[in-house]
């Protein structure tokens, strides 16, 4: 898949350790190689639904996928981080 900087994207497994949940949406902010020549890994950055950053983070890039026509967003709560 090819991915654009800058471009919306949906996490394709929960990370609990960040309180997000598969199909959260974040911006693609970076691509980072692996440092042991792994898979590469990718910047995220996170907003709550009124556009405040709440998040970066980096997971590899097999955790993201590309936003459809056919989906639709949708709300939900987010715990205090």
């Amino acid at each position: 898949m090819n991915f654009e900087l800058y471009q919306r994207v949906a996490l394709n497994r929960d990370l609990e350790e960040y309180q997000l949940k598969k199909g959260d949406v974040a911006t693609l902010i970076d691509f980072v190689p692996h440092p042991s020549n792994g898979e590469q890994g990718c910047v995220l950055e996170v907003f709550n639904a009124t556009g405040e950053s709440i998040a970066v983070i980096s997971v590899p890039i097999s955790d993201i996928k590309q936003l459809r026509n056919h989906e639709i967003l949708s709300v939900r709560s987010l715990a205090e981080i």
